[in-house]
């Protein structure tokens, strides 16, 4: 939806913070493996606690005091990390995560002038972070128009400008000029509130300010379209209402230097490294607790590493009176599935589905879930309410279908599974994966073969180096009867999975029907070997392949009363 200008920004930002270097201590050399062994798993409570142990016994260790301060800083436990950051400045340590903790502590305490005072060279975080901080910290002192000019400096450097003219918007509106604030935001045709879905938001805040409620109106249209979520959808009915709303996205000097180290950490996102955004999303948090969209990038990074029940704990500081309050909960969801706690998920979104039963999002989150848990009829009935409250074309919808389609046809209700596959094709007419498997089950129940196949064409023209669709391929190509077409889609398939056990027993079927019964045995063989025991909804059958090498693919056919090769389709 936004592009936030990031490219240039990436060098300056990443730049500024590299992780601590894996150099040997002195001694405590036990806790010292384990403490990057934790960091190296993004375990930072594990990680803080064991360089602590080592710190204590090699107290003028570098490395060590480094990856406490970071490990501490990844939790977000900046006051923890402050009094070894100070000594590490003390002794004329250039660290940048040491910086960051001493300046943050020193933004959280209002600390204005003294950080004006510090030298950027010798104790910076960045370039971009250290100008941007600057303009912000003489607004906190009262010199506007010395913060004004700090921020024009910071918009002359290439790739910056909307950064900087963000924040001076910010900086603004923070002290009432509105009329200022709006100027920024409507030049360029409303570039700078396309950055970001809070300059969005922050813009709609502008305009009621200055009573001029339909333009913001107009303006949130523009930035979201039909599309919008619970918290898009509550500004716009209070606009509607009349209501003037207040400027709440930046109200401080130091809400401002948050929301710094929030929208470079935005930028960093999935350019970076997770641990880098981390530690930009964790300093906004601390420095403006309430500030929920940093919260929710800091619960999704932690996901991302693999802390499951940091990101849990991190989700449920959302309040349930945020109108984010359905994100929180959606990603609190993820995170337990992820962490293989199943049950907990499902809870969590039923009770969200109760809650915002007009949000399609939660009904198919909760419908993927009970899906991939093979609770086919639940899901069903989740997908079924998703399609209810999902607006007319809205560009999920063929997902919908499709994912219901697959429900059905999983409780072998074929008629509905062929009803809502088509009706996802009439969305996205193109859409490989609906293609495929709709075409592949066709394949399967020996229909319509030659529509099957030019499906399947189709889907493996989208994706050609998808190897389920190429094997999709050469399978209609065998129920055809056209064997030798089918050789080299199967082979291709092999070299794309070859660990399938699917794809490995078709080609061993393919390679039976050219006459190639010794490849074909070696292949049933492969394919044994990659069934997982404890699969028992795979499509691969161990007992048919056992089969199958005992007497040969000619007689299980017999035996199944299934048509012999080489017939022609009759479908």
């Amino acid at each position: 939806m936004f592009s936030l200008v990031r490219h240039a920004a990436i060098a300056v930002i990443a730049a500024g913070i590299a992780l601590p270097a894996p150099l040997a201590a002195q001694s405590g050399v036990g806790a010292y493996l384990a403490g990057r062994q934790a960091m190296h798993d993004s375990d930072y409570a594990a990680a803080a606690e064991y360089f602590v142990q080592a710190l204590v016994r090699d107290p003028d260790n570098v490395t060590l005091m480094e990856n406490v301060v970071h490990a501490q800083l990844a939790l977000g436990e900046l006051e923890r990390a402050y009094p070894i950051a100070q000594r590490m400045e003390a002794q004329g340590l250039r660290s940048q995560v040491a910086h960051m903790v001493i300046v943050a502590n020193l933004i959280a305490q209002e600390k204005f002038e003294e950080l004006l005072a510090r030298d950027p060279e010798s104790q910076g975080i960045g370039p971009l972070v250290d100008g941007l901080l600057a303009a912000w910290a003489y607004m906190g002192t009262g010199a506007v128009s010395k913060a004004l000019e700090q921020f024009d400096k910071v918009a002359e450097e290439n790739g910056l400008q909307d950064f900087a003219r963000y924040h001076k918007a910010m900086a603004l509106a923070s002290v009432g000029d509105f009329e200022g604030a709006e100027e920024i935001f409507a030049a360029d045709g409303g570039r700078v509130a396309r950055i970001s879905r809070r300059a969005a938001l922050a813009r709609a805040e502008v305009l009621s300010q200055l009573d001029r409620n339909e333009q913001a109106l107009e303006s949130l249209t523009q930035a979201f379209g039909a599309q919008t979520d619970p918290a898009v959808a509550n500004v716009a009915a209070r606009l509607e209402a009349g209501e003037k709303l207040p400027f709440t996205h930046v109200r401080s000097a130091v809400e401002g230097m948050a929301e710094v180290f929030f929208t470079l950490g935005a930028a960093l996102n999935g350019e970076a490294a997770d641990e880098y955004v981390l530690i930009y999303a964790r300093t906004a948090s601390f420095l403006r607790p309430d500030h929920i969209d940093a919260l929710l990038l800091s619960a999704e990074l932690l996901d991302e590493l693999g802390q499951y029940d940091l990101s849990v704990a991190t989700y449920r500081m959302v309040p349930t009176s945020s109108p984010d309050y359905h994100a929180a909960e959606l990603g609190r969801a993820e995170a337990l599935r992820r962490a293989g706690k199943t049950d907990a998920a499902i809870e969590v979104l039923e009770k969200l589905a109760q809650d915002h039963p007009e949000l399609p999002v939660v009904h198919s989150s909760l419908g993927d879930l009970l899906r991939q848990q093979e609770k086919y009829a639940d899901a069903v009935r989740a997908y079924d309410k998703a399609l209810e409250y999902s607006a007319e074309g809205a560009g999920a919808e063929w997902f919908l279908y499709y994912a219901r389609g697959i429900c059905h046809e999983r409780l072998k209700q074929w008629e509905k599974a062929e009803a809502d596959f088509r009706s996802a094709l009439e969305l996205n007419p193109e859409q490989p994966q609906v293609l495929n498997y709709l075409g592949y089950s066709l394949v399967e129940r020996r229909e319509k073969l030659d529509e099957a196949l030019e499906m399947i064409q189709r889907a493996v023209q989208a994706r050609p180096d998808s190897g389920y669709i190429v094997d999709s391929l050469g399978w209609v190509l065998f129920r055809l009867g056209r064997y030798d077409e089918a050789v080299g889609h199967m082979e291709r398939a092999v070299e794309l999975m070859p660990v399938d056990p699917v794809v490995n027993d078709h080609l061993g079927d393919v390679y039976w029907a050219v006459g190639r019964a010794r490849e074909a045995e070696f292949q049933w063989k492969r394919a044994l070997s990659f069934i997982d025991p404890e699969d028992t909804d795979g499509e691969a059958d161990p007992e048919r392949i056992r089969r199958k090498l005992e007497v040969g693919l000619d007689a299980v056919l017999a035996e199944e009363g299934a048509p012999p090769l080489k017939v022609a389709n009759d479908g």
